[in-house]
């Protein structure tokens, strides 16, 4: 099986054979284009680019596999917008679930629909990380643009067309779009009349297991992948890192990924309608099952950027470097915190608008005490997911964590005494998602009879057990951290509001 995990800043190519054990693994990187008011783009054909020099990296490396491949699976970034044309070519880079830009749209849904009502329809909040909101802001800022647009995909779908000429999603992707009716499995009629958007856009969904197509002669000359190879079309990042975590059904327990964004879920059947909204509900990759989810936009970001700022140098020693001194520090404990909000906030809050930032800080505090207050940061705002899950009915005895930053003892440590459980790290923490995709490429094909060997393919270490004294104090420190947020809330939103008038006024 060959897999490919489209993620935020590059793609992950994951070779794993027919007994479900990692065989090789590479990366090829990509950029994005960050800019004023929220804009998050990427070029779509730098992911169809990348997997070409990920899958040809690996079958040079391994020349047997090229035709013994089962199958080429697929996960992707979830909730962007790639617009195409009629003859299946981007109209214009592609906004990704990053990109705050378009408010106003997902406000006026909320006025022709009601929070609420939609909550229900589609498992999540109208927002505008979610792929509807965009196309209403392209439709609105773009009309010469919009006006070419015939189709509108996934990351994942895109790279998939590419490989094969077939145009599909699946449920899970679809789930993410602010666009989709779980309860009928369809596109929402109601949700694309109040936005205004044709229904004959959007594709055609598919299960995640299904042969989507095979890889076309064209495609096998740029990839290295046989021409003829079936294609399974796969699924959303998320839902997909919930199958690599081996999360495959309601007694698997709970996860969290500590990725650029990250987030805690688990897997139910049936949505999770928290009263307060400050989860989502995705379709998971296993049909008939959902993941409730709750995700902060900037997670694993949140200590990249604090090492940027800090420990610049390149190299995965810089994080040793910056994480070993914050072991000890006292942050929240000595009234330092970080609001972690530097993409906006989804989860629990569901605001674009709200911004990072530093409160409490004295002058006695240095670098161990900054980096400290950003781990605890994510794990305080991680955990009012943990919250909406226990609310909801949902058992959390425990978290198994995967993601890049779960190879931090450190950060593992701070997110065991915050929560207040054991947590684990599996052992294939960066290639969770990948190993998932690969599960569902071998269900599809008939190569694994289920989607329980995603539990025996990644083990788990020993669990690290909470210091509950420490918890105690977080719990009052939680409080804290809400409260700062909520008393910043008004000011964001003034700021926002002054911006957006600045920038009419530039126009």
């Amino acid at each position: 099986m060959l897999s490919h995990d489209l993620g935020t800043t590059g793609d992950k190519a994951t070779l794993v054979d027919d007994a479900g054990r990692v065989v090789d693994t590479t990366t090829a990187t990509y950029s994005v284009t960050f800019g004023p008011g929220g804009l998050a783009e990427q070029d779509p054909d730098d992911w169809w680019r990348a997997v070409c020099v990920a899958s040809r990296q690996l079958i040079d490396a391994h020349p047997e596999a090229r035709g013994a491949l089962a199958a080429v699976a697929f996960s992707g970034q979830m909730m962007g917008a790639v617009m195409l044309d009629g003859d299946l070519a981007p109209v214009r880079p592609a906004i990704i679930w990053a990109d705050t830009r378009s408010s106003a749209q997902a406000d006026r849904l909320v006025e022709r629909v009601g929070m609420a009502r939609a909550y229900r329809i589609t498992g999540h909040r109208l927002n505008p990380t979610y792929t509807l909101p965009k196309l209403m802001l392209v439709r609105d800022r773009e009309p010469d643009v919009f006006a070419r647009v015939r189709h509108v995909v996934l990351a994942k779908d895109y790279v998939v067309l590419r490989l094969t000429g077939e145009l599909a999603t699946d449920p899970s992707d679809a789930s993410g779009t602010n666009a989709f009716d779980q309860t009928s499995g369809d596109w929402s009629d109601e949700l694309l009349a109040a936005a205004e958007v044709p229904r004959g856009v959007l594709p055609p969904i598919v299960p995640s297991t299904t042969i989507i197509g095979h890889v076309t002669g064209e495609a096998a000359s740029l990839t290295g992948i046989a021409a003829g190879t079936p294609v399974v079309i796969g699924g959303g990042d998320g839902p997909m890192a919930a199958l690599g975590a081996g999360v495959h059904a309601p007694s698997s327990g709970t996860y969290g990924y500590l990725g650029t964004s990250s987030w805690v879920s688990y897997a139910s059947t049936a949505p999770l309608h928290d009263p307060q909204m400050r989860s989502m509900t995705f379709n998971h990759v296993v049909p008939g099952l959902f993941v409730p989810t709750a995700t902060m936009q900037s997670g694993g970001g949140a200590i990249e950027w604090i090492a940027d700022v800090l420990e610049p140098q390149s190299g995965g020693e810089r994080y040793a470097a910056l994480l070993g001194p914050a072991r000890s520090a006292a942050a929240a404990d000595d009234g330092l915190f970080f609001l972690p909000h530097l993409l906006g906030e989804r989860s629990p809050y569901w605001n674009p608008h709200a911004r990072a930032a530093f409160v409490g800080l004295g002058r006695h505090h240095d670098r161990p005490h900054l980096v400290r207050a950003v781990l605890e940061g994510v794990a305080f705002t991680l955990m009012s997911g943990l919250h909406a899950f226990r609310e909801g009915g949902a058992a959390i005895t425990g978290v198994d964590l995967i993601g890049g930053a779960a190879n931090s003892e450190v950060v593992m440590s701070v997110l065991c005494d915050v929560w207040g459980v054991p947590v684990r790290r599996r052992a294939l923490v960066d290639e969770s998602t990948a190993l998932g995709a690969a599960v569902v490429g071998g269900v599809g094909v008939g190569v694994f009879s289920d989607f329980g060997i995603s539990r025996r393919m990644s083990e788990l270490d020993e669990p690290l057990q909470p210091d509950h004294t420490a918890t105690a104090k977080y719990r009052e420190a939680h409080e804290a951290f809400t409260d700062a947020y909520r008393r910043l809330e008004p000011w964001f939103e003034d700021r926002a509001a002054a911006a957006a008038v600045a920038r009419e006024g530039d126009r």
